[in-house]
Order: structure tokens, then sequence, then C-alpha cells
């Protein structure tokens, strides 16, 4: 790989975690949403991601691979698309909530604001080590420049 596929695999992992702290600020901004254009409760979103191509490589069996024999990972990640969980969420009873069934219970969202801090957490040090692998290509590319003078 060199050192501009170093740069490509570390920005596409910083779009990819951009996209996924997006996904979950919705989730958080709709924690106590009832009643959604589709009908019923909102129901919490998370984004699937595959490596990008890998040499058609499956990532266990690049995993398995030693160093130097076949093709080797680091091509970056994709977004493959963004996924609703379709778990209910709890059932509570509120007769005076105007989204209430016929017997006073609402289905609340399906969204742990817990669960939704730590993704969103998990993510934000996912894009600062990206970041970091960046910075650290941009320097070592300028300390090949210097060492041309």
């Amino acid at each position: 790989m060199s050192i501009f596929g170093g740069i490509d695999a570390s920005a596409s992992g910083m779009t990819a975690e951009r996209l996924r702290m997006d996904v979950i600020s919705n989730n958080i901004a709709n924690a106590n949403t009832t009643r959604t254009t589709g009908g019923g409760a909102y129901h919490r979103r998370y984004v699937v991601f595959e490596p990008r191509d890998a040499g058609g490589q499956s990532f266990s069996s690049t995993l398995s691979n030693e160093m130097g024999n076949g093709p080797q990972a680091g091509e970056g990640v994709r977004a493959v698309g963004i996924v609703a969980d379709n778990t209910s969420g709890p059932i509570v009873y509120d007769p005076g909530n105007p989204d209430a069934n016929a017997q006073g219970y609402v289905e609340r969202p399906n969204v742990n604001i817990v669960t939704e801090m730590v993704d969103m957490i998990t993510a934000s040090r996912a894009y600062e080590a990206n970041v970091t692998a960046v910075n650290a290509a941009k320097s070592m590319a300028m300390k090949a420049l210097d060492i041309g003078k």
C-alpha cells in the first residue's frame, strides 16, 4: 500500500464514522418520538459497513493470511446502508397520550440513550484515530520530501 493508499483508507473511515455519528444523533433526537410518518414509534437505526475491495477477499480470510501471503487489507471501508432495528420498544400505560391504543398503552421508541452515547463515543474515537493516521502519513510524506533537500 502506498502512502496515499493509507490516507485514502483513513479518509474512508472518517467519512463512514461521520455518517455513523449522524445516524446516532438522529436516534438520540427521536428518543421520545411515538408517532412517525410510517406509523408507530420510532425505531433506532444503525449503519452497516463493509470493507472496500480487498481483492475480493472476505474479512476473516484476510485476517487468517500471514503477512506477505496473498492480498492485504487496507483499502478502507464504505457504508452499505442504514438499517432500522425492528425490535419493539417498551410498552407503557399512558391513556392520556394521543398515540395510545384502545387499552391505553403506548409503544415507546427502542432507543436506549446510554447505548447511543457509548456508540457516539466509539464513533468519535474511531474518527480521531483516522485523523491521527492521516496526520502521521502527512508527516511521513513531509519528512520524505525533506530528505531530498
